[in-house]
């Protein structure tokens, strides 16, 4: 069989290592497939005309006022990616899943910036998110709050009872105006456990995929203020 590379760690058997250049075989075929999922993605037609555009309120950077979709577009920019936060009108508690997200979002979204546009989006009013961006210290990120407007019922990040759904999406603008290019419809996708449709989004599930205990069945990120 091909050896495909010549590292070898300390104290490794040879049983050892039979199973875990099996299991990089997995992970080269795995990282092929990543790829071509990739390029096709990218390959898409254009999507959907947005039907309106829609006005959010400003919880960060500029509390309060009234910005327009079409105007998160930074000029020289044309692809803006919204994801939608689980925190509602009348949500009691956070959600600690999107929340350990916009932590992350927050610390590279600056990065972000020197590519795409980047926004969060929650169905709470402004005055409310702008009190846990406050709580959480997210100066990075650009945080939105759709109450005023019916976004989160169209791109279905809400529920037929109300409840909030943490859906991402990517729109593009061009000549015609600004269309959707893709969302993580995974979600949307009838499967039992975790619908692992941001994972590759998220560090914290990647992190515990590589260890031997795994993501476990009833744990959720931890929320520290």
């Amino acid at each position: 069989m091909t050896v495909l590379h010549d590292k070898r760690f300390p104290g490794e058997n040879e049983d050892y290592r039979t199973a875990r250049n099996a299991l990089l075989r997995e992970e080269l075929a795995l990282d092929e497939q990543v790829q071509k999922v990739a390029q096709l993605r990218r390959a898409l037609p254009a999507g959907g005309k947005i039907q309106q555009d829609y006005v959010f309120e400003e919880v960060q950077p500029d509390h309060g006022k009234s910005v327009h979709m079409s105007d998160l577009f930074a000029p020289g920019k044309d692809t803006l990616f919204l994801y939608s936060f689980m925190y509602g009108p009348d949500s009691e508690a956070v959600c600690p899943s999107c929340t350990s997200l916009v932590d992350g979002f927050s610390g590279v979204s600056h990065h972000l910036k020197d590519r795409i546009n980047m926004a969060v989006i929650a169905k709470a009013p402004v005055e409310k998110l702008q009190k846990l961006a406050n709580s959480r210290n997210w100066s990075g990120i650009r945080l939105l709050s759709s109450f005023g407007n019916s976004y989160n019922e169209d791109y279905f990040a809400v529920g037929a009872s109300g409840g909030q759904i943490p859906a991402a999406n990517i729109f593009t603008k061009g000549d015609d105006g600004i269309r959707h290019f893709w969302s993580a419809e995974l979600l949307y996708v009838s499967r039992p456990g975790h619908p692992h449709h941001v994972d590759q989004i998220w560090p914290i599930w990647n992190i515990l995929d590589l260890t031997p205990d795994g993501r476990g069945s009833d744990w959720e990120p931890r929320l520290v203020y």
